[in-house]
């Protein structure tokens, strides 16, 4: 199967494609039943899974800064692909990061994933509090100073409490950020995102127009965010078709204001915000 085609890193017009999925690794979910009747999956390999893989990645290579959860690091369940560092490969991304979130050795690897075509001047690997361990956020810095672009990928507690105390922690670390993108898995709706004042309070961040995502077979929750600071202009915000997951992939096209766009390319002329 061809590669994916290689966009340019940042196109001219300072417009970025991001896509957020969890990926529930690879497993084919499209009905309540499934979890039960396909929960093997999540222990034992599947002989469909690399080619879901391939078709994930096609799609996956349309955009330019992919966050991924629920990935497996390359265990026995996956038949031993690491599936971040295979779905860059597949869609054509020069930089990915793994951060393994619950390492269960051989048998399950849990992660977070991260694919860019932009070159990272920084990447960062989060645990978040909760009642259980097992969850985190990767942090990328794309450019140099207060101008640079921070993303954030994440994948949120189910608990109440627990996401509580992650948002409060993520708060810290974007308060003092000026240009900012936090998506991920967050395991609650926009009301309920909103419940958590302190969050809300200390970040200058904003959802893009929230879209059903859960169940993906038939969407009736908005469990999949992505929330930017007010310097980005959503132009394009939408869902995906169903890729085998039990959560549809959630995407958005941004614009760049000319600043950020100097210091993630300082020797490039921007156009003008």
């Amino acid at each position: 199967m061809a590669r994916a085609e290689v966009f340019h890193p940042l196109p001219e017009s300072g417009h970025l494609r991001l896509l957020t999925f969890n990926l529930q690794v690879g497993i084919h979910t499209s009905a309540y039943h499934h979890y039960l009747t396909r929960s093997w999956q999540h222990l034992l390999p599947h002989p469909k899974r690399r080619g879901r893989l391939d078709m994930v990645g096609k799609v996956l290579g349309q955009f330019d800064i992919v966050g991924l959860q629920e990935v497996d690091g390359g265990s026995f369940r996956s038949n031993h692909i690491n599936q971040v560092e295979y779905l860059a490969g597949r869609a054509g991304f020069p930089h990915h990061f793994q951060q393994l979130n619950r390492n269960l050795g051989r048998f399950a690897q849990h992660s977070n994933g991260l694919l860019s075509r932009l070159p990272p001047a920084h990447v960062e690997e989060h645990r978040l509090p909760g009642t259980l361990p097992g969850r985190g956020a990767i942090h990328a810095r794309f450019g140099e100073g207060p101008d640079a672009l921070h993303l954030f990928v994440a994948h949120l507690a189910l608990s109440h409490r627990g996401r509580k105390r992650q948002l409060d922690y993520l708060s810290e670390l974007i308060m003092p950020l000026r240009h900012v993108v936090v998506m991920g898995d967050l395991n609650c709706t926009p009301d309920q995102l909103h419940a958590h004042s302190d969050f809300c309070a200390a970040l200058p961040l904003h959802p893009v127009k929230p879209l059903l995502s859960y169940p993906s077979w038939q969407p009736r929750r908005a469990l999949d965010h992505i929330l930017l600071s007010d310097s980005l202009v959503a132009d394009e915000v939408r869902v995906l078709d169903h890729l085998f997951s039990d959560h549809l992939p959630v995407a958005v096209d941004i614009h760049l204001p000319a600043a950020c766009q100097r210091a993630l390319y300082p020797h490039r002329r921007t156009l003008q915000s």
